[in-house]
């Protein structure tokens, strides 16, 4: 069973490395720039949960290509935070690669969600965008974020769940994830396997309700849940205990 984790994984490394080149692109035409208001809101709100006047580090793991991590920056000058330090970790090199060229006074790590090459109780916040559903030992990942946060430190996570019973709105979003994305994405990144296994890896993923146990059990109290447009993307924050 290991193995066969290892290898998946691997695929899902490897994967990303091929479209690292074109992912930015591929994303603003699939998303249309929706996906800004998600994240800015994700950065809104954990600095107000937070409630602090500075943060010492925040680790944004599956960085990618970095975005988030500039969000964090963005967001934290017009929340009136100070942020000491950002940090990307990400197990795709081609994705860093891009990162650190578009973001280079960021710091980053060629790393697992499940190995994650910090100090425990070292970060205030860790993200995850779009990412948690990429990561195959799924549950180890999430007791890892907790040892990496501080007490009552924050994880906040984005991501397409998987939603058991849609409505036509629901359905609506579904068509598109599984019919017209995957084209797009794969005419634009010249790789359709790799947007074909976006539905996919949403319909195999965990619903908000079992993400929400998996947090809890994972040391994790709940804050706030929420899904945006037609629930296409889940918003989720919770304090380390």
């Amino acid at each position: 069973m290991q193995k066969q984790e290892t290898q998946k994984q691997e695929k899902i490394v490897s994967m990303f490395d091929d479209i690292a080149p074109t992912y930015d692109t591929a994303n603003r035409v699939m998303s249309m720039g929706v996906d800004k208001s998600w994240r800015r809101k994700a950065c809104d709100l954990a600095y107000k949960f937070y409630a602090k006047d500075s943060v010492d580090k925040i680790v944004d793991v599956a960085c990618g290509t970095g975005d988030m991590m500039d969000f964090w920056r963005s967001r934290s000058v017009s929340s009136g935070v100070a942020v000491g330090e950002i940090v990307g970790v990400d197990p795709s090199v081609g994705m860093v690669k891009v990162a650190r060229k578009k973001y280079p006074k960021f710091n980053y790590h060629i790393s697992k969600a499940t190995e994650i090459p910090l100090e425990a109780g070292s970060a205030d916040f860790l993200s995850i965008t779009y990412g948690i559903r990429n990561v195959v030992e799924r549950e180890k990942a999430l007791v890892e974020f907790n040892r990496v946060l501080k007490k009552d430190g924050l994880v906040i996570i984005l991501e397409f769940m998987k939603n058991e019973n849609p409505s036509l709105l629901g359905q609506i979003r579904d068509f598109y994830m599984n019919k017209i994305l995957p084209k797009v994405g794969g005419f634009i990144s010249k790789n359709l396997e790799a947007y074909e296994y976006l539905p996919n890896s949403i319909e195999d993923f965990s619903t908000v309700e079992n993400m929400q146990k998996e947090l809890e059990a994972a040391g994790f109290e709940m804050l706030y849940t929420k899904s945006f447009s037609m629930d296409i993307s889940t918003l989720l924050i919770a304090r380390k205990k």
